[in-house]
């Protein structure tokens, strides 16, 4: 016969999902099948949706009293990657991933699809939409407003502090289908417009219009997004969302698609 703290191990395990290492409020609300690794906590006033995964040394939860409410939504088919600590007071909607080590304050509320990498640091009081993708170490300040399909790539910043430090605090609203590139600083309180590109280690000082090109220190206006492809197809590189398909659903493929082809 199996010694009882093993068997305890094979329930939590291979039923529960969740490792015998991990502490797991009571007062949690854990959807089904859902794992949560090693060593993880999950505090109360947790919501995990069906079918997430938690990784090892994570924090879910954790209180603050810069917190509008003290409840935390993860939705189901998420995926948080080991040693990533979430503050209570926000919520996320389905298939949210996340690289390693994040770390993403209170009062957030983000649409689903949502995709945060490795090192990425949410200051929170913001808002973000539908299929937003950030890549690694990226910095987004209190108050921010981040459309649908919006793309930001590694070492992006999106400060709020006209002058720093101050308690008066201005957010950053990057519109739907914008590309902000690599190593790039966007000032407190500006607008990034719909499907505009901000090229690589650009510091952004003013409002960027909708589809255009912005790009140096401080960014200048390049001209209108007639980029072509790197790839010798002739096809051109933007809107991207005409081309470039990988991660979205069909639904939205074929719409892009058509409107493509008008």
């Amino acid at each position: 016969m199996r010694p009882q703290s093993l068997a305890k191990v094979d329930y939590y395990w291979n039923v529960m999902k969740i490792d015998p290492t991990s502490y797991v409020s009571k007062s949690a609300a854990i959807g089904k099948n859902v794992e949560i690794g090693p060593y993880t906590i999950v505090h109360d006033n947790v919501e995990i949706g069906d079918n997430s995964k938690i990784g090892a040394f994570c924090e879910i939860g954790l209180q603050t009293t810069n917190a509008q409410s003290p409840k935390l939504f993860i939705g189901a088919e998420s995926n948080i990657r080991s040693h990533s600590v979430f503050y209570a007071g926000s919520s996320f909607g389905h298939n949210l991933v996340t690289g390693h080590r994040v770390t993403v304050r209170e009062n957030i509320e983000a649409g689903s699809d949502f995709q945060i990498g490795t090192l990425c640091d949410l200051q929170g009081s913001s808002k973000f939409g539908n299929y937003v993708k950030l890549h690694s170490s990226v910095h987004i300040g209190q108050k921010s407003t981040i459309e649908d399909f919006v793309w930001m790539f590694p070492y992006v910043v999106l400060t709020n502090d006209p002058h720093p430090p101050s308690n008066h605090l201005l957010g950053v609203t990057v519109s739907r289908f914008a590309v902000i590139a690599t190593m790039t600083t966007v000032l407190p309180g500006l607008n990034i417009g719909e499907g505009a590109l901000v090229g690589a280690h650009s510091l952004v000082t003013k409002n960027v219009n909708a589809n255009t090109v912005v790009a140096g220190s401080p960014a200048k206006y390049g001209g209108t997004k007639d980029i072509l492809l790197d790839d010798k197809s002739g096809q051109a590189a933007y809107p991207w969302r005409f081309h470039f398909h990988r991660g979205y659903p069909t639904s939205l493929i074929d719409e892009w698609v058509i409107e493509s082809q008008q």
